[in-house]
């Protein structure tokens, strides 16, 4: 066994434990621990990258008890692939945090590794059981991430999102639980064998739980209808956390990739493409409903916050082609998705925090302090929201387009993709021209007093720059998700790799 699997697991819970364990130590510590616990989850994702590029699958069997019967972890393309934007985006969310967010509520540091804790795992896992387990470690530690700092509005919007997060746990249980009870295993990769051979008397139950774990998952993921709970928790909390939740809906969408091509993908016999008749059709309207809030959107955090859903719609699309090329531009896509949205949620606050009263509301207001520089960064966050040429939103969809030719759909996509990326065009231009140009004569009253530029700027450029070399390394990044897809599209290597000898 390969140790380095448990390594992500270990490192977040560990710190935690210690961050906790020290509480009343100065903050400036905590800070220089929890950044270098991130700085090294991302050496540990690289070295993973390393090891799994080649296409081999590490499986690390918990008490040495091999699978099925035993707790596995499974760090194959996928997993690693989301661990590494994990820990990216994480680096930068922390780091903006360390410029004082962090101090406005207890436990801030360790909460933000235990999240790091839950969603590694939730991607390390080979057993369905356990990602109940790491959903509700990540949810839990995002319970109190949501409401740091407090405010009526957060919250009131932290309540909503926790009932409904606590409605879709209980319907995992149940799913868990028939699944359980109709095969006796919850082994990812021996599910994967048992749902193929399911004997007709149990099709129902088995196709029955497996729609309810999607609605778990389309949950988790801000899929309409049940996108309701995001933009009020996005658009309320802070900027870090905002930030940091941007890979929240990925997991999700991780999920659903996950499930739907092992246990339930093409070669699941009488269960097969369960979920291909409804997901292609939400995700189109998830993407049109999610530009049409940016649209309507009454401040830049809830439009930041629409665009997230939009993103989850076209992520989703791409993967409801049900194709390689399809799936590699999801796969291609989701870690800019996730670095532009987090980019804006914290460009969002360094611009709220210049204008006064007014906040991020399209209201006219005083001038900007430093208003060229971050007027030339929102440029740069929205091509890359948006997915306007040359950067790297462009190309993703770009595939998404070229995956969808030979679909039934085509044209449906084509023009969902199309116009949702002209009202997303049109809602950040009205928003840009409100916070820069629409501007109101700062007469007596003084500028709004705000922090340094230069510090709160670092995560922001970090991010839009990663974005950047996504648009200068497209072809192997291209390439090297591609053989993820492909890994994805063989779920027997996934299954010899799991069950080996038991097989």
């Amino acid at each position: 066994m390969n140790h380095l699997v448990i390594a992500p697991l270990l490192l977040p819970l560990l710190v935690g434990i210690v961050l906790i364990l020290t509480q009343r130590m100065d903050i400036r510590l905590h800070r220089l621990l929890s950044v270098v616990a991130v700085l090294a989850q991302i050496g540990l994702a690289l070295l993973l990258t390393r090891v799994v590029s080649g296409g081999d699958i590490l499986v690390y069997n918990l008490g040495n008890w091999s699978g099925p019967f035993g707790i596995v972890l499974v760090a194959d393309g996928l997993a690693v692939w989301m661990l590494l934007i994990t820990a990216l985006l994480a680096l930068f969310a922390l780091l903006y945090a360390c410029q004082g967010g962090d101090v406005n509520g207890r436990h801030f540091h360790a909460l933000f590794q235990l999240q790091l804790l839950g969603l590694n795992g939730a991607f390390l896992t080979g057993d369905l059981f356990n990602l109940f387990v790491f959903f509700e470690v990540l949810l839990l530690a995002s319970y109190g991430l949501i409401l740091h700092g407090g405010g009526r509005a957060r919250v009131r919007a932290g309540l909503h999102y926790v009932v409904l997060n606590l409605a879709g746990s209980a319907l995992f249980l149940i799913a868990v639980g028939t699944l359980y009870g109709v095969f006796g295993t919850l082994n990812m990769a021996d599910l994967a064998l048992k749902v193929a051979a399911t004997p007709e008397q149990d099709l129902g139950l088995a196709k029955a739980a497996g729609l309810l774990l999607f609605a778990v998952f389309a949950l988790k993921a801000a899929l309409l209808p049940l996108y309701l709970w995001l933009p009020a928790a996005y658009a309320h909390t802070s900027a870090p956390v905002a930030a940091l939740f941007a890979i929240m809906t990925k997991v999700g969408v991780y999920s659903i990739i996950r499930v739907y091509s092992l246990i339930f993908g093409a070669d699941a016999g009488p269960a097969a493409n369960l979920i291909e008749p409804w997901l292609l059709p939400l995700a189109m309207m998830t993407l049109l409903v999610g530009m049409l809030g940016a649209l309507a959107a009454t401040g830049l955090r809830q439009q930041a916050a629409y665009l997230v859903v939009a993103s989850v719609g076209s992520l989703l699309t791409a993967f409801g082609l049900n194709n390689p090329e399809g799936i590699a531009a999801a796969l291609y896509y989701l870690p800019h998705s996730t670095f532009a949205a987090a980019a804006l949620f914290l460009l969002t606050d360094v611009m709220a925090n210049r204008r006064g009263e007014v906040g991020d509301r399209f209201e006219p207001a005083p001038a900007i302090a430093h208003a060229p520089l971050l007027g030339g960064l929102f440029f740069v966050a929205v091509l890359l929201t948006i997915g306007l040429p040359p950067l790297s939103g462009f190309i993703g969809k770009f595939l998404l387009l070229r995956a969808s030719m030979e679909h039934v759909a085509v044209v449906w996509v084509m023009a969902i993709v199309l116009s949702g990326g002209l009202m997303g065009m049109i809602a950040m231009a009205r928003s840009g021209s409100l916070l820069f140009f629409r501007t109101l004569p700062l007469g007596g009253a003084a500028r709004p007093v705000a922090p340094a530029v230069v510090p709160v700027l670092v995560p922001v450029v970090g991010l839009l720059m990663l974005g950047i070399a996504m648009t200068l390394f497209a072809g192997p990044i291209h390439l090297y998700v591609s053989a993820i897809a492909e890994q994805l599209l063989r779920p027997d290597l996934y299954i010899y790799a799991v069950l080996g000898e038991h097989l």
